[in-house]
Formats: structure tokens, sequence, C-alpha cells
């Protein structure tokens, strides 16, 4: 027996207004386009002497041409080739522009210029200006008319592409997609075209209405579809000849166009206010898990650093170096802690460790290892599984860390299936297995939803899980509390300390509240202008004698702060004057 509770509907999208004249358009279209000429292709075709040049009638709708052929019938059969045409035209330039706009993006940078500097100079012309260019390449033929429009339509694509993959390659999930040892091919397909694919779509469908009307326009100048082939163009500029003796022999084809591309446009709406919302995957059985993580029991360290210094390019070109001469180990199972305000150098030197850092950054270092990898230098490909198994990286803004094209159950089980090379089966049941350790509730419906559907406290822990879906050695939080209250920072804290219990994996804690890190963190590195100004065990924070990091201290208010006098400011980087 069925389930009587479950009801299939319509997405929301095509339940609204412009969502069902958009279906109900795009129905009509297919019907007339697949169907009208094996209806009507005799009628457009036979002749009749006495009916030549007939008015508006019922047996003749739009009248008859000057052969006594019903325009009605002849309307509904160049449906056929002027959609065809179109979408021909359309795919081309669209596949043209996805292909030229991502591969600027994978690119050397001088490249990249290079390229955007072509198709800035292709989008300075007149888009009909090229498309008129073209036909003259290819000839006024039909296929040369699709050709043209296709080619002159592939620059647009082009920009929006890149400009569109340039944003979403700078997202957080794709660094962390990176970290798991995706190459940039993947990351491109898997990653960033889902993310583009929506504003694609939309620009796709009123892309399609601009080319069903620059057809009309090379064939009604005669550029484009040549007899005894016709389309709407060619009827229209046969029906303009008679358009003060016959109207409708011209209005006909243009109420063709106009409502096929309404149609188009439609579509680019309903497009626009449709979410890819993918169905749940099949339920896993909840059972014991059978794939615990030993704790590390190694003394081998999980970070050596030494002298690390990096340095980024400045207006002028010039190299200008962020962090000075940081040195730094991590011992397996220890939590150390970062501090620092913003700019200090926190975030650039924990990416340094992961080796997030682009191609920009200039990286130096004595020694730079995580569990005895060089990060100085291109991992191998057993190298790049270990770190996309070993490392975890919990970024600061979890809603641009996931990516949001994807469901959480496919983004936890990428590490596990990539670098493990795990069966989607056991991949799932471990993606379950961690979003229940992580006090993710409904475990197995929350793998087929979108990030978006979960709070914000919901996927920074659905980040904690995602990195204990390998053996991690080392979890990086950068900032994991940022934005949260204090409820959900304290359950967010809970969880880091339960995965840390679970795996024995150290954490590099990153924070601007040194009260927060003092409390969670073994030991504190304070960092300013991209060096260590101090480094201090957390329980004897007390101690401290670096002013800045006693300014650190003093700007942190407790129950006992005076609230009628105003908290102290730390002094610039050239002043000392910083309250005790």
């Amino acid at each position: 027996m069925t389930n009587p509770t479950r009801t299939h509907r319509l997405p929301a999208a095509l339940r609204t207004p412009q969502g069902i004249a958009a279906s109900i358009g795009l129905v009509l279209v297919i019907l007339v386009t697949v169907f009208g000429p094996i209806l009507f292709g005799d009628l457009a075709t036979e002749r009749s002497i006495p009916d030549r040049q007939l008015g508006v009638s019922l047996a003749h709708p739009f009248g008859t041409d000057d052969l006594g052929r019903d325009l009605f019938a002849r309307v509904i059969v160049a449906a056929r080739v002027s959609v065809l045409l179109t979408l021909g035209a359309t795919g081309i330039s669209v596949i043209g522009g996805i292909l030229l706009g991502v591969t600027a993006v994978l690119l050397p940078r001088f490249l990249q210029r290079l390229v955007a500097g072509l198709i800035d100079i292709l989008l300075s012309f007149p888009w009909l200006l090229l498309a008129l260019f073209f036909s003259v390449i290819w000839g006024t033929t039909a296929v040369g008319a699709m050709l043209a429009v296709g080619f002159a339509g592939i620059p647009v694509f082009a920009r929006l592409t890149s400009t569109l993959s340039a944003s979403v390659a700078s997202s957080d999930y794709v660094r962390a997609a990176g970290m798991l040892g995706s190459g940039a091919l993947r990351t491109t397909v898997r990653h960033v075209v889902p993310n583009i694919l929506p504003p694609l779509l939309v620009n796709t469908a009123a892309h399609a209405s601009v080319t069903l009307l620059s057809f009309a326009a090379l064939s009604f100048l005669g550029l484009g579809v040549q007899a005894p082939e016709y389309d709407w163009g060619r009827l229209l500029n046969e029906g303009a000849k008679r358009i003060y003796v016959d109207p409708m022999a011209a209005i006909g084809p243009g109420i063709a166009i106009v409502l096929v591309g309404v149609v188009f446009a439609l579509l680019g709406e309903v497009f626009s206010e449709s979410s890819s919302k993918k169905l749940p995957p099949k339920a896993v059985r909840r059972r014991r898990s059978t794939d615990y993580v030993a704790p590390v029991t190694d003394a081998t360290p999980v970070v050596e650093m030494a002298d690390l210094r990096v340095a980024f390019p400045g207006r002028d070109g010039e190299m200008v170096e962020r962090v000075h001469g940081v040195t730094l180990t991590i011992a397996s199972g220890e939590t150390v802690g970062i501090v620092g305000e913003s700019g200090s150098g926190k975030s650039v030197t924990a990416s340094a460790v992961a080796g997030l850092l682009g191609p920009e950054a200039l990286v130096t270092s004595t020694q730079l290892m995580f569990r005895e990898i060089d990060m100085t230098a291109v991992p191998n490909m057993a190298e790049r599984r270990r770190l996309g198994v070993e490392q975890a990286m919990i970024f600061q803004d979890p809603l641009t860390s996931l990516n949001p094209a994807l469901t959480i159950g496919r983004q936890l089980r990428e590490a596990s299936e990539v670098h493990a090379k795990m069966s989607r089966a056991d991949s799932l049941r471990r993606a379950v297995d961690k979003l229940n350790l992580v006090r993710i509730p409904n475990a197995e419906q929350r793998l087929g939803q979108l990030p978006h559907e979960f709070s914000g406290g919901m996927r920074q822990r659905a980040m904690i899980a995602m990195g204990l879906m390998g053996t991690p050695r080392l979890i990086i939080a950068d900032e994991p509390t940022t934005a949260l209250d204090v409820t959900v920072q304290r359950q967010v804290m809970q969880t880091l300390r339960d995965a840390q219990n679970a795996t024995g994996a150290a954490i590099l804690f990153i924070s601007h509240d040194i009260a927060l890190v003092s409390g969670f963190c073994d030991r504190i590195i304070v960092m300013r202008d991209g060096r260590v100004v101090e480094e201090i065990a957390a329980d004897r924070l007390d101690e401290a004698t670096h002013p800045y990091t006693r300014g650190l201290i003093a700007c942190v208010p407790d129950m006992t702060t005076d609230r009628t006098t105003a908290l102290p400011v730390i002094a610039a980087a050239d002043e000392e004057t910083i309250p005790a």
C-alpha cells in the first residue's frame, strides 16, 4: 500500500501565475514545433490561384499569399525552423561562453588578462553588428545565420561566466575543496559551475528571446533563411509589402514572434524564482558506527613552523610582507589559540598551515611541516590524499563555507569517497554518524537539505562534521563563533571539544576574544601586525607581561567592571600607553 500522507506537488515556482503561464506556453510551443508541419504542411504548400491574396476569414485566419497559400498554416509550419534555429544559436552562445569564461578563470593571471581583453573588444561591438559580420563569413543560409547569431552571443556569456566564476572561486567552500585535494578542473565542475547555473539559466532564457528576434531580423533583411524554406522573418518580409491591404499578413508572423519571445522571457522569470531543491537520499539504516577513529598516539608534532613569512603584492606590484617570522609548534591533541585584532595575521598564518594561500602569496619559511609533509612544496598525490583526510578547516562564515548548490550529505561524503575511496553507502552511514556526533537531530533527513535550510549554529556544526569525515589530525577553527549568540557559541565550542576527544586531533583556534580562547585552549599565541608578541599558557594568562596582551585582557568586561567608565582602547602599534 502507498502512504496516504505522501503527496507529490509541483515546485513552488511552477504554481505561480508566471509559472503556469510559462508551462502552458512552453507546451504549446513544443506541440506546434513538433506537430505543426505534420498537420498543416500540405495546407501551407497547397497553391490556389483563385484564392490568391484573400483577406482575413474563418477559412483563412491570416488570409492567403500571392499564390493562394494559407498564411496561418505557413506561420504554424514556420515555427519549427524558427524555434530550432533559435535553440541552436542559443546553445552555441551559452556553451561557447561558458567554456571561454571558465577557461579564462583557470588560466594563469597573464593569460586571464589576454582573454578578458579579447572579450572586452568583442563586447565593444554591437551584437547585431557581429551577427551581420559572421553571416557574411558563413553565407546567407539558415545554418550560416544560426552560426552567426550563436557566435555573436558568445562574448556576452563569456563575460557573465568569467565574472560569476571569479566571484564564486573566492568563496570559502571553494578554498575548502582545495584543502580536500580537489584539483582546479574538478573544483570548477563540481563547485563553481553549479553555483553559477541559476543566473546563467535566467540569462539563457532572456537571450533566447533576443535570438529569436535577431533571426527574424536577419531573415527579414534577406540574410537568414532562403527560399524555398521560410521562417517567421521571411513571412514578415512578404507580409510587410501588403500591410496596408492585408495587415494580418504581417501581423500574424509578428504575433508568433512576440508570443514565443514572451514564453522564453517567462521561463527566465521562473528560473530566477525557482530553487534547486534536491530530494533527500534514501533513508540510511540507523546502526552503531563501526568506523571509530582511534585517537592519535604518535609523538610526531602536527605542525612545525619556523620563521614563517608571507608577502602579498601591493598596489604598485611590490611584495608587502604581512606575516613576519612566526614560529609555532603544535603537538598531537593540543589546543592552541591565536588571538589578535583584525589584520594581525592570524588567518594568514593558519591558511599557510593548511596550504590555502593562493599563488599570489609569497610564502617563505625555514620549516613549515604538517605531519612531515612540506607545506611550502607542491604535494604529490599521496600527500594530497593525506591532507584531504587529516586536515579540517572551519571557516568564519559557514553560509559561505558550504556550497549552496550541493546538499549537506553530498558535501560531507566528498572527502570519504574521493580520498578514503569509500562506497556511497558507507560514506552515507559515516555522514549520519558524524551529524549525530555533532548533535544535529534527524541526521538522515538533514543529509538531503541545502545549507540555507540550516540555522547558523547547525551550519557551523555541519562544518565540524565535514572535518570529521576523514581522520583529522588538525582542526583549524577560524573564528567559528562569529555572529553567533552565546548559547549557540557554547554548543559549537562543546562540539569542537567532543570532536577532539573522539579523534585526538589538535586544534588551532583563531579568535578576537581572548576570554573565550583562555577558557578553551591549552596555550595562547598573541599576534599583532604579523608578529607573535607573546606566547603563554592559558591558565597563566593573568601573568601576561606584554602591554598588548594586557590591553586585550583589559578590553574584556566582566561582572566587576565599572559601567560608569568607558572601556579601555588599545593604542596604535607605535604607542605603548595601553592601560594595565
